[in-house]
């Protein structure tokens, strides 16, 4: 029984027919990339240009986690060519950086598995997640991937002739949707629009010199005087000569009974300090970075950056490379059935104190032989090795 025959036979009874379950799926991502489709609900080309080119909070954000994880060591165990795949660099991209980079933009990473002629993956790519589209089969399970790049299609199978996979996906969590992934800058677009605005419009007090136009005012009441003519020469010469960052300060030169009323704003109105870094902490807080990290004021969650660097790695570093390494891992499990990818934590300076604090719990503890701290430490049997 397939799966959709499982559900509709869930849902008969009650004393009504109901009709059967239709048995072609697509996902409303599917329909969104098709060309007849919906619009996409999440622009993602835009949204990575605002962000990650243009606001240095998220950017430096995804920099810190991406890289993080790029540079976390592994723990080998079982065979070692799976590491060596992972942490070889494929036309110039560290792959796991790489991914989690997209994990985190996205919400979702391809893994494109390079075989030779034996049918063994010898290099492991990171395909441009917006590229990809997934194809359903009949029964909802993915059955392809379609990479486009300009007019030109490609389409991987999720299994090749022999039943080995050509592509390993790699998604966060989304509650509403059953083949991709949420990813953070989707909750962050709101407010790296909101410092991105609050930038360009301190920029544009800075060339106005921090105030707004002033008035022409008119004295002794000739409020109807000035022609059409007169108004549209006046303003042309205030936008001409006496606005933008080159003309500051510059003397103006009035004739007849005109004089310039000068206005300026409070310094309330003028401070939108509060307002970035508001929004900056919103981004961080997207992408699982501790604020003290990104230099961010009025933020004293952690009491120093030793604090905050233990809690980006517990948090968000260990967790995201532990979903990619395990993804990796279930991937190539029909080349190398018993290798493990996983990071050690004991090569990690950020962790050492941490480290440090266990060992003294467990060695203090007398009523634990040196076999059992060994094993609660992740270290191998002594007396074992040793016969070894």
């Amino acid at each position: 029984m397939s799966f959709f025959d499982t559900i509709a036979s869930a849902f008969k009874g009650g004393g009504r027919a109901r009709a059967p379950l239709a048995r072609s799926f697509t996902s409303p991502w599917q329909l969104a990339i098709a060309p007849t489709g919906p619009r996409l609900p999440f622009d993602y080309t835009s949204a990575v240009r605002r962000a990650f080119l243009e606001n240095p909070v998220a950017q430096r954000a995804v920099r810190l986690v991406a890289e993080g994880v790029g540079r976390a060591p592994l723990l080998a165990s079982g065979e070692e060519g799976p590491v060596k795949l992972v942490q070889a660099t494929s036309a110039g991209q560290s792959l796991l950086e790489t991914l989690a980079a997209h994990l985190l933009l996205h919400g979702n990473a391809y893994v494109q598995l390079l075989s030779d002629g034996a049918g063994k993956p010898v290099e492991l790519f990171a395909l441009r997640p917006e590229r990809v589209a997934i194809v359903p089969g009949a029964d909802g399970w993915p059955e392809a991937y379609q990479y486009k790049v300009g007019g030109k299609v490609l389409t991987i199978p999720v299994e090749d002739d022999a039943g080995w996979p050509g592509i390993i996906h790699i998604k966060a969590f989304h509650p509403a949707d059953d083949h991709y992934g949420a990813g953070g800058l989707a909750a962050a677009e709101q407010a790296v629009a909101i410092h991105n605005a609050a930038a360009a419009w301190n920029r544009s007090l800075l060339e106005n010199a921090a105030r707004p136009s002033g008035a022409l005012v008119l004295e002794g009441g000739q409020a109807d005087t000035l022609t059409a003519e007169q108004f549209e020469r006046l303003k042309q010469e205030l936008v001409q000569g006496f606005s933008g960052q080159a003309h500051a300060g510059r003397p103006m030169v009035l004739d007849g009974a005109i004089r310039w009323q000068a206005m300026s704003l409070t310094p309330a109105d003028m401070d939108f300090a509060e307002l970035k870094a508001a929004s900056a902490r919103d981004i961080a807080l997207a992408f699982g970075v501790p604020p003290m990290l990104l230099g961010l004021p009025g933020d004293n969650t952690y009491a120093n950056y030793r604090e905050a660097n233990r809690a980006l790695w517990r948090l968000t570093l260990l967790p995201l490379a532990g979903k990619i390494l395990s993804a990796i891992e279930e991937g190539l499990i029909p080349w190398f059935p018993s290798a493990r990818l996983a990071v050690d934590p004991d090569r990690i300076p950020e962790l050492a104190e941490d480290r440090e604090r266990l060992w003294e719990q467990v060695s203090a503890a007398g009523f634990l032989s040196d076999t059992e701290k060994r094993a609660l430490l992740g270290l191998e049997n002594k007396e074992a090795s040793d016969d070894q």
